[in-house]
């Protein structure tokens, strides 16, 4: 199992959108999450950044985001969501979710 974290930040004027569409996510997009073996996702909200966080307990995540990302009710899901978040500031060119390092874990 892997663990993967990122941040966003949330643009002020979509926050109640951005809450309504995630206090009922599609269960569609709940079943590609779970087909593509992302494990305990969670998006929290602090000061305007969304921070991520999942484990991933499949073999090949970048084939399994590829799945993800060619699923149309993902696609669907993403045309509302995209437009409620902008990167961070520095993200690399293209980057929309900035991957966080890991600098402690304990179980």
């Amino acid at each position: 199992m892997q663990r993967f974290a990122s941040a966003i930040r949330l643009r002020p004027d979509k926050e109640a959108d951005y809450r309504a569409l995630h206090a009922d996510v599609w269960p569609a997009v709940l079943a590609t999450i779970h087909n593509v073996n992302i494990r305990n996702y969670s998006i929290f909200l602090l000061d305007g950044v969304l921070f991520s966080y999942f484990e991933y307990i499949g073999a090949d995540f970048d084939s399994d985001m590829a799945r993800m990302a060619e699923d149309p009710a993902t696609q669907r899901w993403w045309y509302l969501t995209d437009p409620c978040q902008q990167p961070m500031e520095g993200a690399a060119e293209g980057q929309w979710w900035t991957p966080m390092t890991e600098v402690f874990h304990s179980d």
